[in-house]
């Protein structure tokens, strides 16, 4: 009998588990999405960023005084 409990209370958690995971999967794909937009606006603002000290390096090597 107890081995029964102990097996009857296991299968209960791992289908609470289950549904745990399958209620935040929707949340977990738009934190995905929400991650990969900040990664690319990020890398894109980098971008930007040494293009400006890469021309500032080259007008200062162009122009010197």
């Amino acid at each position: 009998m107890k081995a029964f409990l102990v097996g009857l209370i296991f299968l209960m958690a791992v289908i609470v588990l289950a549904l745990v995971g399958i209620l935040l999967s929707p949340f977990l794909l738009l934190m995905g999405l929400a991650l990969q937009i900040l990664f690319f606006s990020l890398f894109f603002l980098f971008g930007i960023w040494l293009l400006g000290k890469f021309i500032i390096y080259m007008w200062q090597k162009l122009y010197r005084d």
